[in-house]
């Protein structure tokens, strides 16, 4: 029973442990982890001066921090992704373009006034087109 596991993740520790989650679950059922990270706009920022100038767009970072959690643990299929818009929106836009079989997102801010406010979670629980798996992130 194998298929996609997709995960979004933000640099966050919460994100981090949410894809450690993902990834033992993408192992244990045979298939292989999309890590997903969310950009508002695509602006650039730059480093270093004159002839070491170096600019680094939000696309790029993003995609660096997905690939970074990627290349944690050898033996399973990793790709990567940095979708432009909201968190919640980018991880089922590419659930639904990859036929996964499951979204992993983590607990941080389903608790006091983020749950009623709503959260990344909450959104993708509502709308998944697959399966959702909520990690518990919290340290306590």
């Amino acid at each position: 029973m194998s298929g996609v596991v997709v995960v979004g993740v933000d640099g966050s520790p919460s994100a981090r442990k949410a894809a450690e989650v993902a990834l033992g679950l993408a192992k244990s059922l045979g298939g292989s982890l999309h890590i997903v990270t969310a950009f508002d706009s695509d602006r650039a920022e730059t480093f270093g001066v004159g002839s070491d100038e170096v600019k680094v767009w939000n696309s790029e970072a993003a995609e660096t921090v997905a690939k970074s959690l990627g290349e944690t643990r050898p033996g399973v299929e990793i790709s990567y992704f940095a979708a432009r818009g909201k968190p919640a929106d980018a991880l089922i836009k590419e659930a639904m373009r990859l036929d996964a079989r499951l979204i992993v997102v983590g607990n941080r801010r389903m608790r006091g006034i983020g749950r009623l406010l709503g959260s990344v979670a909450n959104s993708v629980a509502h709308n998944a087109p697959c399966d959702v798996y909520i990690a518990n992130t919290y340290d306590d």
